[in-house]
This record gives C-alpha cells, sequence and structure tokens, in this order.
C-alpha cells in the first residue's frame, strides 16, 4: 500500500517535470534541477528503474541530460539497479577522472559486496577526498573486515569527525566495544568534538560492555556538549538502561524525550514485554502514535509465548489489514499461536503468504509449519513442510518426529529418528514422548538406554517421561535406579522430576518413600500435591491425603484446580468418608469456583455406590446437569452388583446398553452380576451381545520384574518364551495342592 501511493506521487513529479522540460525555457528547466534531483533520488531509493528510465529519455531529449548533478544522479540510479550496459554507457560520458564518479563507484561495490573490486578503484584513484577513506573504512567495517579498515583509517589524512565516527561504529558493530571505547577516548584527546552518531554508538558499546560507570561519564559528555535532547542518542541511553536493568531511569528518558519516534515508543513497549507485563505493553503498544513491523513483531510473539494464541492471531490480522509486512519471526509466531489453537484452515492461509513471500524453506518458519500441521492431526503435510526446508536444522528434524508421535506414527518416527544427522536430548525425548503418550512401555526403557549408550546426557525430560513408565508399571526397581541417576546429575530439586518420583513410588507401593520426596522438595506446583493426594488415596491412607489436602489450603499459594479436587473425591469415595466427600464436592463451585466436570459427577456416583447409597446415586445422574459418563453408570452397576439390588440392576443394565456401544466395561460388569447371581442364560445373553456388537474386553494383565526385565502375562496367553516351564510348574503346584 505504501509503496502504491509513493509510486503515484513520483509518477505525479515526473509529469510536472516534463511539461516543465517541454514547454517551458531553457531557463527554467535550470531552475528545475533541484526537483529533477529530488525525483532521482527517490526512483533510486524505490528502485523503480523503469519509470528511471523514461524520465532519463525526456532528459535527454531537452541536453540537460549531461548537466553534471544529473549525470551523477542517473549514474547511481542505474549502479544500484545493476544495469551494467547503462552504467557502461553512463561512464564513457565521464571524460577522464572523476572523483564523484569514482566514490560512487565504490560506494556501490561495498554495498554488493564486491570489497576487492572496491579497494581495487580506491587504491587506483589519483586523488582521494574525505567521502573516499570513509566509504572505504565503513564498507570494510560492514563486513566484518576489520583489520583492513583499520589499515585504511590509520593512513587516512583526513581525520575527521566522519572518519572516527565510521571506525567507531564499525569497531563497535563488530563485537569489538572495548576498542571502539579506546579509540573514541583518542578522539578525544586529538581534540574533535563527537556527534550525536558518534554517542549513539559509544552508547551501545557501553551497553555492550555493561559499564555502568563509563555510561555515566559518556553520559556527562552528552549533557556538556548539549546532546542530551537528541532523539537518537536518547534511544541509544534507552536501550543502555534497559540492558543493566534500570527500567526505572529508562523510563524516565522516555517520559523526558521531547520528541519521540516509533524506535523509542518500541524500545519501552519491549522493556514491558521482557518484564512480562503484557498489559502495560499493551498500553504502550495502543499509544504508540506510529508503529513498524517490530513492534507489531513483539507484541504478536510475545502473546504467543505467553500462551495468549487468541490475542496473537487477533493482533496479527490487525497488522495485516493495516498494511504491514510481517517479517520471519512475526510470521513463525503466528504459525506458532495457530498450533495452540490448532486452526487449520487459518493456518493453510498464512502458509500460502509464506510461501508467495518464498520463505517457507527457512528453517525456523518450516519448523513452525510442521508444529502447526501435525498438532492439527494432518502429519502428511507437515512432511511436506519438513521436505521443502532446505538446510534442516535439528529442530526440524526434531519437530517432525515430535508430530509423528504426537499422531501414533511410531514407525515413521522413529524411521526418521534413526536418520537425524546429529541428536540431542530433545530428539530422543521426542521419540520417548511418544511411546509413553501410547503405551508402549518397554520402547521407551529401550529408548532411554540406547540414549545413555550414544553418550547423550538425559535431561529433566528424559528422566520425567521415564518415570512415568516406571509409574505405569509399578516397576519399582528400575524406579530406583532411576532415582540413583537423578541424585548423581543433579536433578532431584526439580520440581517435575521430584513430582515424577513420588508418584513412582506412590504407584508402586512405596508410599514411605514418596511422602519423604514430597517433604523434601524445595517448591511444589499443582501436579505435585494432586499426586501426592492421589498417591495416598490409592494406597488406603485417606485420611493423611485429606490432610495433606488442608495443608495444601493453608499454604494458599496455589488455587485449587480442577485435578486436585478429584484426587480429594477419590480419596474420600476409596476410603468411605462420604458426607465429607460431598462437603468438598458443594464446595467446588461456591468456595473454589469451579465448575464440576463429568469425572466429578462419578466420583461422587462412585462414593455414593461404594457406601450403598443407591437410591440417592441414581437420583444424583438423573440429576446431573452434563450428560453423564458410562463409567458413572458402571459404578452405580457395580454397587447394585455388591448390594445385590437386582431391579435397580435391570434398569441402569439397560441404560448401559444404549450408552455403552463403545465402552465394554458396562457389559463385563453386567455379565458379573448375572454370574454372581446364578443367571447364567442372562450371563450368555449379555456376552453374545458384546460379540454382536464387536466388543471386547480388554485382557488382564500381570507381570513381574526380574533382574531389571519385565515379564507380562495375560489369561490363557502362551507368548512368553518360557510359558510351557512356567505352565508346566504351575501343574504341578495345582496337584500339590490337591494332595493337602
Amino acid at each position: 500500500m505504501l509503496l502504491r501511493v509513493k509510486c503515484l506521487g513520483l509518477a505525479f513529479s515526473m509529469r510536472s517535470i516534463v511539461r516543465s522540460l517541454l514547454f517551458n525555457s531553457r531557463k527554467n528547466v535550470k531552475a528545475n534541477v533541484n526537483k529533477i534531483v529530488s525525483v532521482l533520488n527517490d526512483i533510486t531509493k524505490e528502485r523503480l528503474i523503469v519509470q528511471g528510465a523514461i524520465l532519463h529519455g525526456h532528459l535527454i531529449k531537452t541536453g540537460i541530460s549531461s548537466q553534471k548533478h544529473i549525470a551523477v544522479k542517473l549514474l547511481i540510479m542505474y549502479l544500484k539497479s545493476g544495469k551494467s550496459k547503462e552504467i557502461d554507457q553512463m561512464l564513457k560520458e565521464f571524460d577522464g577522472f572523476n572523483l564523484v564518479v569514482h566514490n560512487c563507484l565504490i560506494t556501490v561495490n561495498l554495498e554488493w559486496g564486491k570489497l576487492d573490486e572496491a579497494r581495487r578503484l580506491f587504491d587506483e584513484m589519483p586523488d582521494r577526498n574525505e567521502v573516499s577513506w570513509t566509504a572505504i573504512i565503513s564498507g570494510f567495517m560492514r563486513f566484518g573486515r576489520v583489520d583492513e579498515a583499520i589499515f585504511y583509517f590509520e593512513r587516512n589524512p583526513f581525520q575527521t569527525l566522519f572518519a572516527w565516527t565510521a571506525t567507531i561504529s564499525g569497531l563497535v558493530q563488530n563485537g569489538l566495544s572495548f576498542k571502539a571505547m579506546k579509540l573514541f577516548v583518542e578522539m578525544l584527546q586529538s581534540g574533535v568534538m563527537p556527534n550525536n552518531v558518534t554517542f549513539t554508538s559509544v552508547i551501545r558499546a557501553c551497553g555492550e560492555l555493561s559499564d555502568f560507570y563509563l555510561g555515566a561519564c559518556v553520559l556527562g559528555l552528552i549533557v556538556k556538549v548539549g546532546f542530551e535532547h537528541d532523539l537518537s542518542v536518547s534511544n541509544s541511553l534507552i536501550t543502555f538502561n534497559l540492558r543493566l536493568n534500570d527500567t526505572v531511569s529508562a523510563r524516565r528518558i522516555f517520559d523526558r524525550m521531547q520528541g519521540r519516534d516509533v524506535v523509542s515508543w518500541t524500545a519501552i513497549l519491549d522493556m514491558y514485554v521482557q518484564k512480562g507485563d503484557l498489559t502495560e505493553a499493551r498500553r504502550v503498544f495502543d499509544e504508540m502514535p506510529e508503529r513498524n513491523e517490530v513492534s507489531w513483531s513483539t507484541m504478536i510473539s510475545r502473546y504467543s509465548q505467553s500462551g495468549d494464541a487468541e490475542a496473537a492471531v487477533n493482533l496479527f490480522h490487525c497488522m495485516v489489514q493495516q498494511g504491514y509486512k510481517p517479517n520471519k519471526s512475526c510470521l513463525a509466531s503466528v504459525v506458532s499461536a495457530l498450533s495452540s489453537l490448532e486452526a487449520l484452515i487459518t493456518g493453510r492461509i498464512v502458509h500460502g503468504h509464506i510461501l508467495k513471500i518464498g520463505i517457507e524453506k527457512d528453517a525456523f518458519i518450516g519448523s513452525s509449519l510442521v508444529d502447526l500441521y501435525c498438532k492439527c492431526g494432518s502429519s502428511k503435510d507437515g512432511r511436506v513442510a519438513f521436505d521443502s526446508i532446505l538446510e534442516k536444522n535439528v529442530v526440524c528434524w526434531n519437530s517432525m518426529v515430535s508430530g509423528y508421535s504426537l499422531n501414533n506414527q511410531l514407525e515413521e518416527a522413529k524411521e526418521l529418528f534413526d536418520k537425524i544427522p546429529q541428536k540431542n536430548s530433545i530428539s530422543w525425548n521426542s521419540l520417548m514422548t511418544g511411546y509413553l503418550e501410547y503405551e508402549k512401555f518397554d520402547e521407551v526403557f529401550e529408548g532411554f538406554s540406547d540414549m545413555l549408550l550414544s553418550g547423550e546426557q538425559p535431561n529433566k525430560s528424559t528422566f520425567s517421561s521415564v518415570l512415568c513408565a516406571c509409574a505405569s508399571l509399578a516397576s519399582l526397581e528400575r524406579g530406583k535406579n532411576l532415582h540413583g541417576k537423578v541424585i548423581k546429575l543433579g536433578f532431584h530439586s526439580d520440581v517435575f522430576v521430584d513430582t515424577a518420583l513420588l508418584d513412582m513410588y506412590a504407584k508402586s507401593g512405596n508410599v514411605e518413600s514418596s511422602k519423604k520426596i514430597f517433604k523434601r522438595m524445595p517448591k511444589r506446583n499443582e501436579i505435585s500435591w494432586t499426586a501426592m493426594i492421589q498417591g495416598l488415596a490409592e494406597n488406603g491412607f485417606a485420611d493423611e491425603a485429606l490432610t495433606v489436602f488442608e495443608e495444601f489450603e493453608w499454604t494458599k499459594s496455589i488455587a485449587p484446580n480442577e485435578l486436585i479436587l478429584l484426587a480429594v473425591l477419590f480419596a474420600c469415595s476409596h476410603c468411605g468418608l462420604v458426607d465429607k466427600g460431598l462437603h468438598y464436592f458443594n464446595s467446588m463451585e461456591k468456595v473454589y469456583n469451579i465448575q464440576p466436570n463429568a469425572r466429578h459427577y462419578t466420583c461422587v456416583v462412585d462414593m455414593l455406590s461404594r457406601s450403598g447409597r443407591l437410591s440417592e446415586a441414581e437420583k444424583f445422574i438423573l440429576d446431573m446437569p452434563c450428560e453423564p459418563e458410562v463409567q458413572a453408570w458402571a459404578a452405580l452397576l457395580s454397587g447394585c452388583k455388591t448390594y445385590r439390588n437386582e431391579r435397580m440392576t435391570e434398569r441402569v443394565a439397560k441404560k448401559i446398553s444404549e450408552l455403552a456401544e463403545k465402552h465394554p466395561e458396562g457389559y463385563v460388569l453386567l455379565s458379573n452380576v448375572y454370574a454372581s447371581a446364578g443367571r447364567w442364560l442372562d450371563v450368555l445373553h449379555t456376552r453374545k451381545e458384546m460379540k454382536e456388537k464387536g466388543l471386547k474386553k480388554s485382557g488382564g494383565c500381570s507381570w513381574i520384574e526380574v533382574r531389571n526385565q519385565l515379564h507380562s502375562f495375560y489369561s490363557q496367553d502362551g507368548s512368553h518364551n518360557e510359558s510351557t516351564e512356567i505352565y508346566e510348574v504351575l501343574e504341578l503346584l495345582r496337584s500339590e495342592m490337591q494332595l493337602i
């Protein structure tokens, strides 16, 4: 939009100039030279070579194209556009050596990165001026060839402010702030006074060195020379104070500024963003009289990183609508936000824009696109985005492995994992997380062993995943070994690792070890409290579980959430504390401001059913404000079985047969109730109905760990490599028992 407006403005200026060239006298044409030069400058800046060539044609017709200022501007225009034919023609029109032309040639070659050609032109010049020396110094500094730049600076006969400033700025840009400050001192000793550009670079050097005292000295000189109100100097001072985490001084400078530009506002905006104060950052953003791509990108990125994906996407829409072009960082943040929202359609639209501007092959953008598609369940499109990345880094590989794992394509994940040129801990974690998610516990342990053999150091996330696998299998010995590694590597004070350890011990029945870990945790989060309460309840320590919850409430450091209250209800349910459980359930909305979900209601039904309050449990289900889970009816059916209420059993069984098309647990329980009552025809009918509906009961599994190897057994299972010997021993034991 902005470019279109500029083009229209230039077209209008060109028509005005051409009309003047055609109809006015030569005196008036000469008066328009300044205007022509201005238009040529704009054409060169916007790279509008077609319009420039048209204007050049009109200038040739009027015979003023050879006028010195205009000829130089035309040459610069063709140089910037790389038109070699026109450049050669223009150079022929200059008779002999021309200092201005040579300076133009040197400057353009330096911009193109042709440093050797620029140096050749410079060395061959019979005469040089201050512009020549400053250009060659700045050019070499810009491309990191510091030694050569210093070589020319030391031989520069024009030791003017511009030469000193170019060298000091170049040193700072190349990370040589200490050398820059030494040169600045030499400059002051030589009697040359700095200008605003010099001070801007010097303040930046002080910031890079994190030297507050040096910065204060420079500030004193700034005030003495009279640049304290200069815009660029003030902006540098804000940045300097922010680098030293002195936000108060930074804000004070900003508030005292007589004039501010987009850089000033963006610096203050970034200050609040870095502090994590998004409310104040947004207020500053909304107050900005002018914004640039950096301002927009800063806010969008922070919203995305802080988890407010919706705000990030909405702000991106505003940015595009107002005609701003998002940069790579901004687009990556938006794609990340869309991943969190699983907004596939909008993601495809943004992907189309990325393809249009041709940055889809960038590793940063490509990884974000892979993550987007995989989180939306389209790993096929994620793989297309992955394959389009030209230079894949480990982040790209990890994103695709994680994407496959997320979508239960574990074979594809492993195949791609094996191809990663250089793996890191995240690579291994991505694979193991997939195995854990889909209960491939043996593969989790195998992956962990391979990781250790590869020499890769496990991190906190690795231990959290492997300990979770141990907890799922109640693999105590393996968990103890991992605990030793955790202590050895110094991860035992991490809240996530400690939570995984206490959960592992609790699920393995070692409640004392679980309690010890919980007590010594330097920091606890809601997951830690939930795991401890749940662990105590599952192991029959309901009173202790509720005591821990009361301690949690007393700390008031963390607000109770749905999971903690679910663990509390579970404790009350499994230990017969019905009235106390109902008290906590009724307090969820009134005291804790938490809306109970279906799982909480199911827990209450289980609580009432276990205690024999079947009518109350049935009424509770019927009065539920949400659709009851099939597990709620199954819990009531279990209570009916325990307390032999056959009339209610029939009603509940009928309801289960309506709801549990894909949930066999209700039918299994119903079958067991009929069997316990000796109603074998009903048992056969129930099992036949299950078979007709294609429902299958998950086989019960037992396991035992011997010498760090897990042995699993299913009913009538002969897959174990020593199953023959096992059944022979069982038969022998059965025979011995019959003799007793």
